[in-house]
């Protein structure tokens, strides 16, 4: 399979937009590819620079994939995006998947190379005893001839030109000539090395030429100091000497004794300081991590051939370039007698690849290193090439030395030992760019000036380095007289070699394998393979056939070579961006070769064309690896991004394409640098990364407006000075109308900003649990401050309260808990007063009048502290208003059909019960704290029944069987969750007439709490799931894919004894007097807030995280009860004893970071020609294609055709209440009254699946629907307690994992109670992705899939419920809703909300069943009453029906129009007594 673009049209960071809703579960497509032309819809297809999918808007070529193959037509699948699947949870890491390999090298065997001591042990003109030297011999030594010189001249000169190669391999090294030393001076010379190295690497280089072999315990040889006695050297003292770590080069013959007994006595050193001491001190290194480097085995000698110098060994390693020329001329045959002198001769400069020399230099580089890389493991690559430059140039010319030397029967060895690579194929490679190069020479030697009368410098006197330690270039020739220069054909090696990557790329380079030859390599060592995550991470498990990436193209080094070059860079920049798309293992491949240093310089390069590549790179490197926000940040390399995130843009010039996509891109890695790094936040602050993204808020992309809210977050997380230059430029109120945003990750986004903001930790140490409110804010005064937290909560709970998304519904409890942290004794008082009042309501008139009074008489007196000061006493009713505005929320949150959210909510809201049972409130004698709590039906009026927001079964029209009876909670205990008790009246106290809302606004004096209106009100709550009962095995509703929350209980420790069924907290259990208010105690709990605010407002570092003594009071304030002595300690020690789990911490910030660790240039896999699920999808619309053509060819002859052949029975579970069939699959959903969904094959007769919904006891599911039916489908439900929800892989028989809930929302909060209610009703339009949602309510609210939130809310001007709604075919904006009196309506949603009704019709007498619109005929619709009569009508008539049928006499029970032709089927008013369908 091709990648999907060619490289040629990819721009790095113009990928895919519709990655971030990327397909990972039943449906094929994403949703987020998708949707209205908006530019801040997600789900736009078109974003703001013209793109779109698979199409790079420079070329406006269309993919690989998309030429070869016709695309499929357009399919809107929803609710199938990313965020559904995860829930703003990141990826579990699969356990079969490896660590990646760290790229910067492990600490204990890093080497740093601080000086070099090279030893000459050459005694010139006096052969040592037991060398046999042949005549004639290799007799060059650094490239000089001793004896042409003097004895004493040629040893200095073998000395400098040593010293200048070793000096080419690394200059920053100071390098010390040791000639033909005595005992004493070597010894001196090498204890002052190591003082000078400190911990640092020593580099010690043997040239034993001169003196005997090394001797096979381990000796080499040096002088006396009259040069009359060759005087041994034991390793032993040698080591001694030099200490650990060194590099060692041993150039001699039998160098292979020194380097085995050189290990040998390491080990020994090592195991005896391990016995001794324990092991090394830090800053030492064992001596087995030195490195060796010997010329020949310990039988071996080295080889004498007289075209080859007698250091051989050495040339290889200090002057590569010279003798592998030389080695060439030697074994290849060339026109033009080209000789060893010409080609000493090669103009040109090591250092310059635009010269022929540098050129092969370069080349060379790039072949060694990527012969190391593809032969040695990991880790001896990292250690030996990327740790230090000497360290690294030696071992790559080291592979020449074993090409070399190996055919002269010599063997080099290393330690540690490296496979053989003198038969790697790369060598061809360099063989063909030498040859090609020396093709060339006679003509440029023919120009140069020197050519004629020149001396080879192979045989000059004078010493002589070789090219590697030219401080002189050889310039090429320059003309003479009017004689052309001859111009060089560079070598086509780079290009050739970037063309296959680009190709390895094209053709498959992205596509899976399973484990094994062709897939990536595992690590040294072990058998797993680096960072080989399965492409199943989403959909769970993962084993050995999970797919895994391909084996990395050789040509990775190379590329990374290539970047040094200009006219290459940015072709192997894209390359390279195009490799690190394709996932973590592929950027930690290029992070591990040693790409970091050149993508770092190239941040300081002016050109604007290398931006996006350069933009792209580096936030998928700090995706995978975010440590580098160091390097970043020291460097300054921020800038950069900085610079690119403030450009304005303009309209007439492009200054960078997609700019909106790449500055979204800066401002990730500009995020990351700030993430838990202060250095990082100051510097962006400094750069006006801060006002650059609070600018781009308004922005049009919406990932822009998404990631400049992230780095907002992340920049002024825990930092309080942030935090106040934030407040005065209004960051928090521009974040709260960011809630409206149509993208729900924009929304989440914002609030995760709020959160930060508010206290929340956006730390990657999920140890770091946050705390500590908005910080100092020193320059607003105490009260403003207070104020400003409460506001920011508050705005944003009644923003996205009802958000369709339980992701941002997550993201708002994150930020409620960081309030409950800061002021938990308002909290605690709101609890108290909810607490009172919903008792004292469940009781009625059974209790004393002393406490019907009680919470209203405390809010009064607590009032009444502020005597006539209006301003302030309207000021704290509007805070505590606000407080008890968020705790009703927190509340409902609590029954949140989303596990997650659910989960999250229950553990803040028993976070607050722990506390007020652990208050002096529960020390009153006035509480109904100790009493156990009441059954959430439990009325002293009997005839009260059941209070819920839908109608019991027993009420609906059809049903003749009473309602399960509801099991009652049991009393509260510490070890229970107490949050459906408390919650569980929530309905039932804001419902009824004199609401407990109401009634505090009345006794406060006019405190705005909310009213029924204002906030909604969570169904009335089942049991618990813990003592709810089984249901065969489908009792509880599927879980969501990623169930990451996890309930926390407020207590660390077990509870506490039970006394009459309550538990009591430590405070309490001494009993003591309670003369004292509750007034009293609401003071004391504010007071005990604000003295907590004055507190963080000093900078105090007194709040504690994760340490329960922090909930304490922070104060000693007490409360006198009368004139005695004795004092009442009210706040003091509240809370002592509970487990600080607050705030809670969010995971949203690394979920968006996956976005720039998935791929962006290529198209998902099920997009992808050949792949299993694009392959699926193709069938299916066939498939689909061909039931509809068939369907069309039957329509016309169906109208008046018998429908009388029975296609299948089926036995169901119960008495099915809804029925939804498959367009296109033979699937048949019935739910049944016992809240049981099953999924049937009636062609087979068979049951797929079942379920339980999960709705409350008391209500039925009274609507369903399969959307997304042209891709498999996804089963939405609508139960009567408002809540909808949706579940997808439904069919098991597709293995597509197990069945799943995809989403859930409340579709209405404003549920009327009727006697007869409907329930909820919806209509789901599949072209446009609109759900309307009506029932028992007086509105009809409108749902856009596309960014999960409710469009507007549509009056019906009716006291009746809706009990049918039917959207238009078309792309009309119209609908009809049918009443529970006989009225049908139209409403245009175009019209303002109040003025939506355009056509009413009053002919029906009875409840309307069910409204369709004709299949065929555009603006006529057709509906049935339960009376009996169909009426057809055309909405461009009159008011009276075109045509009416009175079908039954008796009764209708159901109505149903086909939606292909002309023909509707009605059932009569009989319950059958067979559960037959």
């Amino acid at each position: 399979m091709q990648n999907g673009r060619h490289a040629q049209d990819i721009m790095p960071a113009s990928g895919l937009r519709d990655r971030q809703g990327s397909d990972m579960g039943s449906d094929a497509l994403t949703e987020r590819g998708w949707g209205s032309n908006s530019l801040s819809d997600p789900s736009s297809t078109q974003t703001q620079d013209g793109r779109r999918n698979g199409i790079h808007p420079l070329h406006g070529r269309s993919s690989a994939s998309n030429e070869t193959l016709p695309d499929p037509v357009p399919i809107i699948p929803y609710w199938s995006a990313k965020r559904h699947l995860t829930c703003g949870n990141p990826a579990p890491r699969s356990p079969h998947a490896a660590r990646l390999f760290p790229w910067r090298g492990s600490a204990p065997g890093k080497l740093k190379t601080a000086n070099a001591a090279l030893v000459l042990c050459l005694n010139i003109d006096v052969d040592p005893p037991d060398i046999i030297k042949t005549n004639p011999c290799a007799v060059l030594e650094c490239w000089v001839d001793p004896h042409t010189l003097p004895s004493n001249k040629a040893l200095e000169a073998i000395g400098t030109n040593l010293q200048h190669q070793f000096e080419g391999l690394s200059l920053k090294i100071p390098y010390k000539p040791i000639l033909d030393p005595s005992y004493e001076d070597l010894r001196r010379f090498c204890m002052t090395l190591r003082k000078q190295a400190k911990d640092e690497t020593v580099c010690f280089y043997y040239n034993g030429h001169g003196v005997p072999k090394p001797t096979p315990s381990g000796e080499l040889w040096c002088f006396n100091r009259n040069y009359t006695q060759y005087i041994p050297v034991s390793l032993m003292e040698v080591q001694s000497w030099l200490g650990s770590p060194g590099v060692y080069i041993w150039d001699c013959s039998g160098a292979g004794n020194l380097l085995q007994n050189f290990n040998n006595f390491a080990e020994r050193r090592d195991q005896e300081i391990f016995t001794t001491r324990g092991g090394y001190v830090d800053g030492m290194q064992p001596y087995m991590n030195s490195l060796q480097l010997a010329a020949c085995a310990a039988h071996e000698q080295l080889p004498s051939c007289p075209e080859l110098p007698a250091d051989i060994f050495t040339s290889c390693l200090t002057s590569p370039i010279d003798i592998a020329l030389r080695y060439f001329i030697m074994t290849h045959q060339l026109p033009n007698n080209i000789s060893p002198d010409m080609v000493m001769q090669l103009p040109g400069d090591l250092k310059d690849r635009r010269t022929p020399l540098g050129e092969l230099n370069w080349i060379f580089t790039a072949i060694t290193d990527t012969i190391a890389w593809t032969t040695f493991p990991r880790d001896v690559f990292t250690r030996l090439y990327r740790s230090d430059l000497l360290i690294a140039s030696l071992f790559r010319n080291f592979l020449l030395a074993e090409r070399i030397m190996k055919n002269y029967h010599c063997t080099p060895h290393t330690y540690p030992p490296l496979p053989s690579t003198n038969t790697h194929t790369l060598w061809a490679a360099w063989d063909l760019a030498v040859d090609t190069c020396l093709r060339q020479l006679p003509e440029l030697l023919a120009k140069t000036p020197m050519a004629n009368g020149a001396s080879p410098e192979a045989a000059s006197p004078g010493p002589k380095a070789g090219r590697v330690g030219q401080n002189s270039s050889r310039a090429a020739a320059s003309p003479s007289g009017s004689e052309k220069p001859y111009q060089y054909i560079s070598s086509r090696f780079f290009t050739d070699q970037l063309t296959a990557f680009e190709v390895w790329i094209s053709r498959g380079g992205s596509a899976l394998t399973k484990r094994g030859p062709l897939s990536l390599p595992p690590q040294s060592g072990g058998e797993r393979y680096d960072g080989s995550e399965p492409v199943n991470e989403v959909d769970g498990g993962a084993g050995e056939h999970d797919l895994v990436p391909r084996k990395p193209p050789d040509q990775l080094p190379i590329v990374l070579q290539v970047l040094l070059s200009q006219p290459h860079r940015l072709r192997a920049l894209i390359l390279l961006s195009q490799f690190v798309d394709l996932g973590p293992w592929a950027v930690n491949l290029v992070l591990t070769i040693g790409i970091f240093p050149y993508i770092s310089k190239l941040l300081q390069a002016a050109g604007q064309d290398l931006r996006p590549v350069l933009i792209f790179i580096w936030a998928r490197i700090l995706a995978v690896d975010p440590t580098v926000q160091v390097d970043l940040c020291n460097a300054q390399g921020y800038k950069y991004f900085a610079n690119v995130l403030a450009i304005q843009e303009d309209q007439n010039q492009t200054v960078l394409p997609n700019s909106s996509e790449h500055k979204a891109m800066c401002a990730f890695i500009l995020s990351a640098v700030a993430r838990d790094y202060p250095n990082g936040q100051v510097a962006c602050w400094r750069e006006r990364v801060f006002d650059n993204c609070f600018d781009r808020l308004d922005e049009g992309d919406f990932l822009l407006r998404q990631w400049s809210a992230l780095c907002i977050a992340q920049i002024w997380d825990s930092n309080d000075e942030i935090k106040v230059y934030g407040v005065d430029r209004g960051t928090q109120d521009k974040l709260i109308l960011l809630l409206s945003d149509d993208s729900p990750e924009v929304r989440a986004a914002a609030l995760y900003a709020l959160g930060t903001f508010m206290g929340a930790s956006g730390s990657a140490d999920a140890t770091k649990q946050g705390g500590g409110g908005s910080g100092t804010q020193y320059q607003l005064e105490e009260r403003i401050h207070f104020r400003m937290e409460v506001a920011v909560a508050t705005g944003a709970t009644l923003a996205v309260k009802d958000d369709a998304s339980p992701m941002v519904r997550k993201e708002l409890l994150v930020l409620i808990s960081c309030l409950v942290k800061e002021w938990r004794g308002y909290f605690v008082i709101c609890a108290w007063i909810y607490w009172e009042e919903d008792r004292k309501w469940r009781t009625e008139t059974g209790a004393q009048h002393h406490e019907e009074e009680m919470t209203s008489g405390a809010v009064a007196e607590w009032l009444d502290v502020f005597g006539d000061d209006d301003a302030a006493r309207e000021e704290n009713r509007v805070l505590l208003s606000s407080f008890f505005t968020i705790f009703v929320v927190l509340l409902e949150l609590t029954m949140d059909p989303y596990h997650e959210v659910a989960t999250h909510a229950q553990t803040i809201a028993d976070y607050i019960m722990a506390l007020l049972l652990a208050s002096p409130f529960h020390r009153l004698d006035c509480t109904s704290l100790d009493s156990p709590p009441l059954a959430p039906d439990h009325r002293a009026n009997p005839t009260g029944g059941t209070h819920s927001r839908a109608p019991s079964l027993q009420s609906s029209p059809l049903m003749t069987h009473p309602p399960s009876p509801i099991i009652s909670r049991p009393g509260l205990t510490r070890s229970d969750t107490m949050t459906s008790t408390l919650s569980s009246g929530v309905t039932n106290t804001l419902r009824r007439t004199s609401s407990f809302a109401n009634a505090l606004r009345n006794l406060a004096g006019g405190i705005a709490f909310p009213t029924m209106d204002e906030s909604r009100a969570p169904p009335s709550p089942g049991p618990t799931m813990q003592s709810k009962p089984e249901y065969f095995d489908q009792s509880r509703p599927p879980s969501p894919n990623f169930n990451m929350a996890q309930y926390t209980s407020p207590y660390s420790r077990p509870a506490s004894p039970v006394v009459n069924g309550s538990h009591l907290s430590p405070s309490a259990l001494p009993e003591s007097s309670s003369d004292y208010m509750p007034s009293h105690v609401m003071e004391a709990l504010m007071e005990e807030d604000m003295v907590r605010l004055r507190s963080r407002r000093r900078g105090s570092k007194r709040h504690l995280h994760g340490i329960s003594g922090d909930l304490s009071s922070p104060c000693g304030s007490t409360f006198s009860m009368d004139s005695s002595t004795s004092n009442v300690p009210l706040g003091c020690g509240t809370g002592n004893g509970l487990r600080d789990m607050l705030p809670l911490k969010s995971a949203f910030f690394d979920w968006c970071c996956e976005y720039f660790k998935e791929p962006q240039m290529r198209q998902a896999e099920a997009d992808e020609p050949g792949s299993i699920q694009y392959n699926y999808q193709v069938w299916r619309q066939q498939r689909n294609e061909q039931v509809i053509a068939e369907t069309q060819s039957q329509a016309i002859v169906a109208e008046s055709s018998r429908w009388d052949r029975p296609v299948a029975s089926l036995q169901v579970n119960g008495q099915p209440l809804s029925m939804a069939l498959h367009a296109y699959d033979p699937h048949l959903v019935v739910a049944n009254e016992a809240d049981m969904i099953s999924v049937w094959d009636w062609s087979q007769r068979k049951r797929l699946n079942m379920f339980c919904n999960g709705n409350p006891k008391g209500t039925s599911i009274t609507c369903l629907h399969i959307i997304n039916q042209d891709v498999g489908g996804i089963i939405m439900t609508g139960a009567a307690d408002g809540i909808v929800r949706l579940y997808r892989n439904y069919d098991p028989s597709l293995n597509q994992g197990p069945l799943q809930m995809v989403s859930s929302f409340r579709g209405l909060n404003e549920m009327i109670q009727v006697r007869r209610g409907s329930g909820l009703v919806m209509d789901w339009k599949q072209s446009g992705g609109s759900l309307l949602v009506g029932g028992d309510s007086r509105i009809i609210r409108v749902w856009d899939a596309h960014t999960e939130s409710q469009v507007l809310d549509l009056e019906t001007n009716s006291e009746s419920p809706v009990t049918a709604i039917a959207s238009d075919h078309g792309s009309s904006s119209t609908f009809i809703a049918g009443f529970a009196d006989g009225v049908v309506k139209v409403f245009d949603r175009r019209l303002e909300e109040e003025d939506a009704v355009v056509r009413s019709y009053h002919e029906h007498h009875s409840w309307v069943q069910n409204v369709r619109y004709h299949p065929r005929l555009g603006g006529q619709f057709l509906s049935a009453s339960l009376a009996g009569e169909v009426r057809l009508w055309d909405t461009r008539g009159s008011d009276h029906a075109a045509q009416a049928w009175d079908v039954h006499h008796g009764g209708l029970s159901s109505f149903d129009v086909h939606l292909q032709t002309g023909v509707f089927a009605t059932q009569v008013l009989l319950l059958s007594q067979h559960p037959n369908c």
